[in-house]
């Protein structure tokens, strides 16, 4: 990893510990000022650092817990893999981050609720925990 991958990996590393801990300055201090940030599921756009950070300061149910999984990326591509847990119940994240000169230009999000596994495939897979829950598993 070269030093502008590292340095955007410490950026990273410290964007998603100030929005677990519900900083919203910090939160946003990896973000451009005329960042770009979409919803697709909601077919929502939002444009500029300060529109993001408000839309966030004013969520209705703050997060009441947030594990991420993973975190991966180069050059200026980079994924987040996380879940946030809204009044105990789990929704699975994916950010894509797009940086440039050192800063998130644009971010798209996606969010997808769990849903129970189906029996059929049962013989062929492991049946885990959600992973907002401590603990191995069942």
């Amino acid at each position: 990893m070269d030093m502008k991958e590292q340095q955007i990996r410490a950026a990273l590393d410290e964007h998603w510990s100030a929005s677990a801990a519900g900083d919203l300055d910090a939160e946003h201090d990896i973000y451009q000022e005329n960042a770009v940030c979409e919803y697709p599921q909601s077919g929502e756009r939002i444009f500029g650092k300060e529109n993001l950070k408000s839309l966030r300061g004013h969520h209705p149910g703050r997060p009441s817990g947030f594990q991420v999984h993973r975190i991966s990326g180069s050059g200026n591509l980079w994924v987040t893999e996380y879940v946030i847990n809204y009044a105990g119940r789990p929704v699975y994240t994916v950010s894509i981050m797009e940086f440039e000169e050192g800063k998130c230009r644009r971010e798209t999000q996606y969010f997808g609720d769990p849903f129970d596994a189906p029996s059929w495939r049962a013989q062929w897979v492991e049946q885990v925990r959600h992973p907002i829950e401590a603990g191995s598993p069942k």
